[in-house]
């Protein structure tokens, strides 16, 4: 018999099929064992009853311990009250691993550090299943958004000899007789050159940032995917991000319902975030802050504080644009109306979750750029591949990105991202 994902059950209602997976639990009565039972795809649960089995095989269904790996065999029915709306009736089982009795996680409350310590198994539990199952449609929704608007994937390399943004939050690494090199903090400025030959492209992976922070929205690994885009100016470049957004919860909304469901998350917000977004300058949302009591100044960048505040006023993403040129990137091109202000955007998550996506019109003529990196002095050489993109066929470029456990985190309702990501790595853990 060939085996049956519980992903399909409503496909063999009334037939027998075989499922291959692990226990999370098995309660008897002594007449009548509840095994439940997943195998990656979801959960059900499998009855068995002591009367149509021999005394032998009952003791050994009742020997199963929790995570052991099991074979079941049973005919599938319809259980409106199960979570799946299915259930099994239990025909025949096999043990495959029969585990220790002393599985580490149990049903009592465990704190975080435990649980970060134990994360290879906290994977194994259902919110934590969830989370992943939610991360995979984000994913994957952002490679269908993006290839349906003409990105191609373009890898950038993890190994960078610059940074994109000084050196103070890099990791850095002695790299043979070449000098230091440095774990790469975003793949922007290797996607500027693959737009000159593919028009638009994105990559999408690890990141890493030397941040000393313990806020619950950093790692110092995390996975990003950058987008850039020819001619492409800073309406546009927001219309872009907009789009991708309503889409990944479309998404999620259609295909994760009931990881939703595990997670307990309030759908009804989710449905919310439509197109238009809320758009204000940084101008306005310092107005804004300061009216509902905040001290930050005139020229100050938002901190998390103050997005949070901000997010908790709209039931959908904000825009912030346009901030000051001494606290954003010298590749961002000023705004011609206001040389004081970038052409660039954050986009803030509603819910109190804070920036997920930032981007900005990029600058495309070459003395100006030159200026900008003696400025913060640079070294040219170091830079001059960079440049060489102002000097043959520049064009008005925008390109954005997006932390991917930020998004994960809000969509899923998560407090903290170190739950958004499999292995998460914190100024403070490393292992497993």
């Amino acid at each position: 018999m060939n085996y049956t994902f519980i992903k399909d059950l409503p496909t063999n209602v009334g037939e027998e099929i075989e499922l291959k997976g692990w226990a999370y639990n098995l309660r008897s009565s002594g007449k009548i064992a509840f095994l439940q039972f997943r195998d990656g795809t979801g959960r059900v649960q499998v009855v068995f009853e002591k009367s149509g089995m021999n005394e032998n095989d009952w003791e050994k269904l009742n020997s199963i311990t929790i995570e052991s790996s099991v074979t079941v065999t049973g005919k599938v029915k319809e259980e409106p009250r199960a979570p799946s709306g299915f259930e099994l009736e239990g025909t025949g089982f096999e043990i495959v691993q029969l585990a220790p009795d002393d599985y580490p996680i149990s049903k009592k409350e465990h704190g975080p550090d435990f649980l970060l310590e134990n994360r290879h198994l906290w994977l194994r539990s259902n919110a934590q299943w969830a989370i992943m199952r939610v991360r995979n449609t984000i994913i994957n929704a952002t490679y269908e958004y993006l290839n349906s608007n003409g990105f191609i994937k373009l890898d950038s390399p993890i190994l960078t000899p610059n940074a994109a943004e000084g050196t103070t939050t890099l990791f850095e690494l002695d790299y043979f007789d070449l000098g230091k090199a440095y774990l790469a903090q975003t793949g922007q400025l290797y996607i500027e050159a693959g737009i000159m030959s593919h028009g638009r492209c994105f990559d999408f992976g690890p990141v890493f940032r030397a941040e000393k922070s313990k806020t619950r929205r950093h790692l110092t690994e995390f996975w990003m995917m950058d987008a850039e885009a020819a001619y492409t100016e800073h309406e546009e470049n927001m219309k872009i991000q907009e789009g991708l957004i309503v889409y990944i919860v479309e998404q999620v909304l259609a295909r994760n319902m009931p990881e939703l469901e595990i997670l307990e998350r309030d759908v009804e917000a989710l449905k919310k975030i439509q197109a238009p977004f809320v758009r204000m300058t940084h101008a306005e949302a310092i107005a804004k802050l300061r009216e509902m009591g905040s001290s930050i100044g005139e020229r100050d960048d938002l901190g998390a504080d103050d997005e949070t505040i901000l997010t908790k006023e709209f039931d959908r993403p904000i825009f912030i644009e346009k901030y000051p040129v001494e606290v954003k990137a010298f590749y961002m091109k000023r705004d011609p109306e206001d040389p004081s202000v970038a052409l660039n955007n954050d986009m803030l998550a509603p819910e109190g979750y804070g920036e997920i996506i930032g981007g900005s019109q990029r600058e495309d003529d070459y003395d100006t750029l030159l200026e900008r990196i003696k400025e913060e002095n640079l070294p040219i050489k170091d830079w001059q591949w960079y440049l060489d993109l102002r000097k043959y066929g520049s064009v008005p470029h925008s390109g954005f990105g997006y932390g991917l456990e930020r998004i994960v985190g809000w969509i899923c309702g998560r407090a903290h991202v170190r739950e958004t990501i499999p292995f998460p790595r914190m100024i403070n853990r490393l292992n497993p």
